[in-house]
């Protein structure tokens, strides 16, 4: 830090009341061997780095930020070179549209945000962190950035004396350097809440995203030469065949971090630049949540209960793809897993490895479909069948025929809304009256992103706004609700984590008369709402008068 620098600081912290003009002069005096301003008064017990930097936001009106409990965006931190970062002692914490957030010890510094606008061409948003933090996350964002640029450079070296010579040596290296960034991808895939990894290769580079929370992030882009071999290692990991570069393939592989078992479902998709791949991370820790930890609401959790607790029948979740239909089956096996019963299930691919249960993987190459599989373990007398997918008549009709003779069958379906799940099976070519008799359940579900518990502000909404999007209250008396804002902790985002949003709805005499007679999906939801069915909507609204999400994400997520 400059003498200029140091001064300028020295009377935002005399102005703010922290220090005297005695103390910043001592301070000012005893600054030697590089020490900072902010080093000295804290050395000397005048002010601690943590009170100098809330004195700087405050008097500056800008945002303090905990680096330490802070999700720094990877991309933003390396948009910056690790020497230019040292000088300023700044750290790019988060991209957001065209403004760069940047934390900063002296935010005063406007050489500085000019510099930094001039290289990076973004708008600057300075926010304010304490000093030393920003020291160490400096140097462990450049240590990470020159292991990857080392990772990348190391391995274009090898691909091009491999390509000139045949040089075993270079092979080895090159195989090294995949090896290593194929475990950062995956263990900052890990450690940051990724639900899935991208490798995409476009036509002069290879770009990395994770997708957390539902929402795809990018991390890196590298070289496009690093493709082929990146591709070529994950196969191997994944159990694929390497040759093959023109067909879909599937594999999987896993790993421990921390403690924790975590498996990798791996799809490879020929695109038009190369192979597409894509992980979906599979924590084993998820499997073992109960239904009370999905943010079920007490009545649509009692039906359910109340399903799952009879010896037969049909109960079918159903949602879009990655709306949590996995993991809800799952918790729901969970209660009905004990020494007493013969669980088996018939899944495409076997997402979790569970003790306990017999688990089949359905091969369709080999024959093994689902179909196939069903009349196979149905001849094992299980008490309770999970079916991965009904995707055909054939399939659907065994599961059902299955549930009408005593067994518990769990299933998914791929429908907008439950009572939607009626009708589906319908068109599918199965025989309404076998649906009637055998559906006992059906549940619906989203997953919407909760609100952060740290920063989420209270606020009354127009009523004009809630009668737009049908959000039921009393005239005149708008409810105060909660909506998202951003802080240090959820990386101004204002969302940290997910729940579900349900509708369960229950087949009551009315509901089997009806669905014999061929009735409408839109004829069935309005005789279920009648007998106390809760919408997708109503669920997600009740969550917004609880303060756990916002009108806006039910709005995003529910149809």
């Amino acid at each position: 830090m400059s003498a200029a620098s140091s001064k300028r600081l020295g009377r935002i912290l005399v102005q703010a009341g922290l220090v005297t003009e005695a103390q910043l002069e001592e301070a000012l005096a005893a600054m030697a061997d590089g020490n900072t301003l902010t080093g000295a008064l804290d050395d000397l017990g005048h002010a601690s780095e943590s009170a100098i930097a809330h004195a700087v936001a405050d008097q500056m009106g800008l945002v303090f930020i905990d680096l330490g409990a802070y999700d720094i965006d990877p991309n933003a931190a390396t948009s910056l070179s690790s020497d230019l970062a040292r000088r300023y002692t700044v750290l790019p914490v988060k991209i957001q549209d065209d403004e760069l957030m940047v934390a900063m010890s002296d935010p005063a510094n406007i050489f500085a945000i000019d510099d930094l606008r001039i290289v990076t061409g973004y708008e600057i948003k300075p926010v304010v962190a304490v000093e030393s933090e920003l020291f160490q996350a400096i140097e462990r964002f450049a240590a990470s950035q020159q292991d990857v640029d080392g990772m990348v450079g190391d391995l274009q070296d090898a691909v091009t004396i491999s390509e000139e010579e045949e040089d075993l040596e270079a092979i080895e290296d090159q195989e090294s350097a995949v090896a290593k960034l194929m475990n950062v991808i995956v263990t900052e895939g890990i450690r940051q809440g990724a639900g899935d990894i991208y490798i995409e290769p476009h036509e002069h580079e290879l770009r990395v995203r994770f997708r957390i929370d539902g929402v795809c992030q990018e991390v890196f882009r590298s070289p496009k030469k690093m493709q082929r071999q990146l591709i070529s290692r994950l196969k191997i990991s994944s159990g694929m065949d390497i040759a093959e570069k023109r067909t879909p393939q599937d594999g999987r592989f896993g790993v421990v971090l921390d403690g924790k078992g975590v498996d990798f479902r791996v799809a490879v998709l020929p695109i038009v630049h190369g192979e597409l791949a894509v992980l979906r991370l599979l924590r084993k820790d998820s499997i073992m949540m109960s239904l009370e930890d999905l943010g079920f609401l007490e009545q649509p959790l009692t039906r359910l209960l109340e399903a799952l607790a009879l010896p037969y029948g049909a109960i079918l979740v159903t949602g879009p793809t990655g709306s949590g239909k996995s993991t809800t089956l799952y918790a729901a096996i969970n209660r009905t897993n004990d020494i007493t019963t013969n669980l088996i299930t018939v899944e495409d691919p076997v997402e979790y490895r569970l003790a306990g249960l017999s688990q089949v993987q359905v091969h369709e190459k080999a024959g093994m479909t689902f179909a196939a599989a069903l009349r196979s373990i149905l001849r094992q007398d299980p008490d309770t069948v999970m079916i991965g997918e009904i995707r055909d008549a054939e399939t659907g009709t065994i599961a059902i025929e299955a549930a009408l003779t005593g067994h518990l069958v769990l299933s998914t379906l791929h429908t907008n809304d439950a009572p939607s799940a009626i009708t589906r099976l319908t068109e599918m070519g199965i025989e309404p009256f076998l649906t009637a008799s055998a559906i006992t359940c059906v549940l619906a579900q989203r997953l919407a992103r909760r609100l952060c518990p740290d920063c989420k502000e209270q606020y009354t909404p127009e009523e004009e706004a809630l009668e737009r999007v049908g959000f039921p209250f009393e005239p005149g008396n708008p409810p105060r609700i909660y909506r998202a804002r951003g802080c240090n902790k959820c990386g101004n985002i204002g969302y940290r984590g997910r729940m579900g949003v349900h509708e369960v709805l229950t087949i009551s005499e009315t509901l089997e008369r009806m669905t014999v007679e061929n009735a409408s999906a839109d004829d069935i939801r309005r005789q279920a709402v009648s007998e106390g069915m809760k919408t997708l909507r109503d669920d997600g609204f009740e969550k917004v008068l609880m303060g756990t999400t916002s009108i806006e994400e039910i709005m995003r997520v529910v149809v």
